[in-house]
């Protein structure tokens, strides 16, 4: 069970506490308005403090208004003590000893502990070498340091458990973020499941009817499908529906198709995603147009003005991939080189620079 109070019904019981002793200081005004003077006047910087330090937002009031408080504590009883005389005046004439407590309590609870206890610490100096030792008792003097060791005690335990709560917070953030992480690694896994069954599903049915007597179209195909799950493990965000059918009819005529995905896509929105699949899409047809003997597909790293690279050559599967990354002799004729790209092209990362 757990038994909580809204701010506002503590703020508002605080600020009917500390107008209670505006009420004694109004009872207790000395009779001469010489001498009345600096009681009303310490009586508006109280009021203007106290209503400072409550409704000031933020759950840390701020070091200005903990300065202004702090003055208003060593203020008021250095001005008030001066026209109260203890032989005749009622005990609650020295009201401004319990409204410093107040006020300083309220700023231990506001996280500004140093202060209320600087405040306290001088009211009781300065009570005790006014009055006598007995400011401690009859004054409220002690009292005002039993308030503000339970204030600051609550306030210890509140910024602790404040603590310990932001910490189990970011916990549960963590906890559900990793949960979120392996529910995606599970859907991820059983789409590429279900992939891998649609394609090879087929084929493996007639080896099962023929007991793997495949005659050599069969075979052929069997190793198209194996390239095919291959790509949808080196190079998954590549692919499309309409990807996978360009990339299969090259295959099927002959050609060497690789898809390497390095990651430059996975930060891509994804209406972009589908403009790069598109494409790229696009340019494998266009590299079965141009007779492309070898077709190597690569995303790029994701500072790149480019998302993926398109390159196809009229060569032989070796001769292709040493030309496709560079390692082609030094010696060899330009003209030649040239001769053998059949296609090169880049696609952009996003739409407005194409």
């Amino acid at each position: 069970m757990r038994a909580s109070i809204p701010a506002g019904v503590a703020t508002g019981l605080a600020a009917l506490f500390s107008l209670l002793h505006l009420v004694l200081a109004v009872t207790t005004l000395p009779g001469t308005p010489a001498e009345a003077a600096p009681v009303i006047a310490c009586m508006v910087l109280y009021a203007a403090a106290t209503a400072l330090a409550l409704f000031v937002r933020g759950p840390v009031l701020p070091v200005w208004v903990a300065w202004f408080a702090l003055a208003t504590a060593v203020v008021m009883p250095i001005v008030c003590s001066t026209v109260v005389d203890l032989r005749v005046a009622p005990t609650y004439a020295t009201w401004w000893i319990a409204a410093v407590g107040t006020l300083m309590v309220v700023l231990a609870v506001r996280q500004r502990g140093r202060f209320a206890w600087v405040g306290v610490a001088f009211c009781t100096v300065h009570s005790v070498a006014w009055a006598g030792p007995e400011a401690l008792g009859a004054l409220g003097a002690l009292g005002n340091v039993i308030w503000l060791s339970v204030a600051t005690g609550f306030a210890i335990a509140m910024s602790h458990a404040t603590r310990i709560t932001r910490d189990f917070v970011r916990a549960e953030q963590e906890t559900v973020d990793w949960q979120a992480a392996q529910d995606a690694h599970v859907s991820e896994r059983q789409v590429r499941l279900g992939q891998t069954t649609r394609m090879a599903l087929p084929m493996l049915q007639r080896i099962i009817d023929t007991c793997g007597a495949l005659d050599e179209d069969e075979r052929a195909e069997s190793l198209h499908l194996e390239q095919a799950i291959r790509d949808e493990i080196r190079g998954r965000s590549l692919l499309s529906d309409d990807v996978r059918v360009e990339v299969m009819r090259l295959r099927r005529r002959g050609a060497v198709v690789q898809l390497h995905d390095d990651g430059g896509l996975d930060d891509l929105e994804t209406v972009e995603q589908e403009r790069v699949h598109a494409e790229l899409a696009d340019a494998l047809r266009r590299a079965y147009d141009a007779d492309a003997d070898n077709v190597i597909v690569r995303t790029v790293p994701d500072n790149a003005d480019a998302a993926v690279t398109v390159v196809g050559l009229r060569l032989d599967a070796a001769e292709s991939q040493s030309a496709a990354l560079g390692t082609a002799e030094d010696d060899e004729d330009d003209d030649d080189e040239d001769a053998s790209v059949a296609l090169w092209l880049e696609i952009d990362r996003y739409a407005a620079r194409a």
